[in-house]
């Protein structure tokens, strides 16, 4: 009798250009929400004490 066992595989890869590409996407967040964050305590709550 033939017997067909099947293996199954699974490879793990480090794609670094995704890495990358999401370091970059959340820097990005990271520098928009602190150029807010400076933009509300330079501007807006000076002008709200008057």
């Amino acid at each position: 009798m033939d017997e067909h066992k099947e293996v199954e595989r699974t490879e793990r890869k480090s794609d670094s250009s995704k890495v990358a590409s999401t370091f970059i996407k959340y820097a990005a967040y990271l520098i928009i929400f602190f150029g807010i964050l400076w933009f509300i305590i330079s501007y807006l709550i000076p002008m709200i004490r008057g």
